[in-house]
């Protein structure tokens, strides 16, 4: 089963072969319009993207801006958010990925909130201009964050919160891979090793593999094993996935 929202909130599959595939992002500026795509559905007037810094340390934990557009703003209103809401972000992801909703002090409302309340958690009303909605996304100590969106008002459907949901995950993902793509090693995969491990993802047995690239059953397994190597992975299973998160296979 691919990536999904079940009704109860959870995103499935975020480490799934179907989701990986997903197209990736080459850099930065890729994400950046993938975020704006959102807002502009979610009628949002901002977004941003924070990653749980110190997890599983005492006291540590704090939430890092990675990305956002709040312009001459930014500083004023990532420090309303965080003095409003920014304790029970943490806490909230340690227990649940259901969608957090609040009302802001500018008129803010929630169209049909009785219709989605099964999907989403909704905050109590703090001293914040805006109100908001935040895609929370665990993939991991280091992919864990919220993909943030804030207006004044929001007008929200149970299917657009579902989409919007999976697309934050998405883009969560994207900063992971890019971020372990910096962390790589120089030596990169070599055409034989990224052609081995394609065929391999696509459910290609060893011997199948030899044939189609005209090479031995003992040199296919051993590009296999270099690339597992390079790509710092205990199998060849993991070594397609990481392959496919980077970039370097589809």
């Amino acid at each position: 089963m691919g990536m999904g929202f079940s009704r109860s909130g959870v995103v499935d599959g975020p480490g799934s072969i179907q989701y990986l595939r997903l197209q990736r992002a080459s850099s930065r500026s890729d994400v950046f319009p993938k975020l704006v795509a959102m807002q502009k559905n979610l009628r949002a007037r901002n977004f941003a993207v924070f990653r749980v810094a110190g997890a599983g340390l005492p006291n540590k934990r704090k939430l890092v801006c990675e990305l956002e557009n709040w312009g001459v703003l930014a500083a004023e209103q990532q420090d309303q958010l965080m003095e409003g809401y920014g304790e029970i972000f943490l806490d909230h992801i340690e227990m649940s990925v259901l969608p957090l909703i609040w009302t802001g002090t500018e008129n803010g409302a929630f169209s049909e909130a009785g219709e989605f309340s099964s999907l989403v958690r909704q905050l109590d009303e703090r001293a914040t201009p805006f109100s908001g909605v935040a895609f929370p996304v665990r993939l991991g100590a280091l992919g864990n964050g919220y993909v943030a969106f804030l207006a004044g008002s929001l007008a929200l459907e149970s299917d657009l919160i579902i989409d919007q949901h999976v697309r934050s995950c998405q883009v969560m993902m994207d900063l992971l891979a890019l971020d372990e793509r910096r962390s790589m090693p120089a030596e990169s995969l070599s055409e034989r090793e990224v052609a081995c491990l394609q065929l391999a993802g696509d459910g290609r047995i060893s011997e199948e593999i030899a044939e189609k690239l005209g090479l031995s059953v003992h040199t296919v397994n051993a590009y296999l094993g270099s690339a597992t190597i390079k790509l710092n992975s205990v199998n060849r299973i993991q070594a397609i996935a990481k392959a496919i998160r980077l970039g370097y296979i589809h």
